[in-house]
């Protein structure tokens, strides 16, 4: 059984959220772990008015979120009665966002955590000190981040994009082949490069080692060359109908460079496209 953890703050955004992790194990038992942190004021003079009544206030506050929580859990199995298979529980906490997320990764060995994020904006925000930027940065565990605006469609297409300058750990690939194995996936490994030289003989070896890895998975390798890499990758994602991109989180400096110019609006591609990022 898979354990998966959906941070949620009861907006559209994280309802989305939601219905990837039921999309992407609709065949696969899972418990789901619907998790609502309220965050502790991080600066004294507020953190001390807000405690001024002590438990009588935090427990207010947990009470209304698992009130909240288990409509969400009734509104889940009203829409989703084929998913009753699966196992939803309620989890509602008084802490720091993050250390709350990591502690409960942790404790309850999840697999795999599902939030929403603020489009093109939001996960460009997310590498630099949000939500879900912190999570990718200080909880090692895989996340899916589902910007607001995409509808799933599946997830047959999986991008990979590499610059084959990293070896790959095996529990990055294991983590990958399972979500291709049960979504029947292809996973399309993209070499993004400025120019058309050759591979070195690492980066060749690397290629290798992935072609062989992945042999009972269908897979297949491209590359992108171009001073505007931007536009690149846009075009490969548009033309193969791309439903998620897959990366390994010490690339992110890498791809944030390629994905995330300053200049949002001019790459507004993916901004329907999940990332899965993947920690070794």
């Amino acid at each position: 059984m898979k354990h998966i953890l959906i941070p949620t703050d009861f907006s559209d955004n994280a309802w989305n959220a939601v219905v990837y992790g039921l999309e992407m194990f609709k065949k696969t038992r899972c418990t789901f772990y619907l998790t609502h942190v309220n965050p502790i004021p991080p600066y004294s003079g507020a953190g001390s008015s807000l405690h001024a009544n002590g438990d009588k206030f935090k427990n207010a506050i947990l009470k209304q979120s698992k009130e909240e929580l288990y409509q969400l859990s009734a509104r889940i199995k009203k829409e989703f009665p084929k998913d009753l298979n699966h196992t939803f529980i309620p989890v509602a906490l008084y802490d720091f966002f993050v250390d709350a997320i990591k502690r409960e990764s942790e404790n309850k060995k999840i697999d795999l955590i599902i939030m929403g994020t603020k489009g093109a904006t939001g996960l460009k925000k997310a590498t630099i000190g949000s939500n879900t930027g912190d999570i990718i940065t200080k909880v090692k565990c895989p996340l899916l981040a589902v910007p607001e605006d995409s509808r799933s469609n599946g997830f047959k297409e999986i991008a990979f994009p590499t610059d084959y300058q990293i070896g790959y750990d095996l529990n990055v690939l294991d983590t990958l082949i399972e979500i291709a194995t049960i979504n029947t996936s292809e996973i399309h490994i993209v070499h993004i490069s400025k120019n058309e030289k050759e591979l070195s003989e690492e980066q060749q070896k690397n290629k290798d080692f992935l072609n062989d890895y992945l042999v009972n998975v269908d897979h297949s390798f491209h590359s992108l060359t171009g001073q505007n890499l931007e536009s690149a990758v846009q075009c490969f994602t548009e033309s193969r109908d791309i439903d998620m991109i897959a990366m390994v989180a010490k690339n992110l400096n890498f791809f944030q460079r390629i994905l995330f110019k300053p200049d949002v609006e001019k790459i507004s591609y993916h901004t329907k496209i999940p990332f899965l990022v993947l920690h070794e």
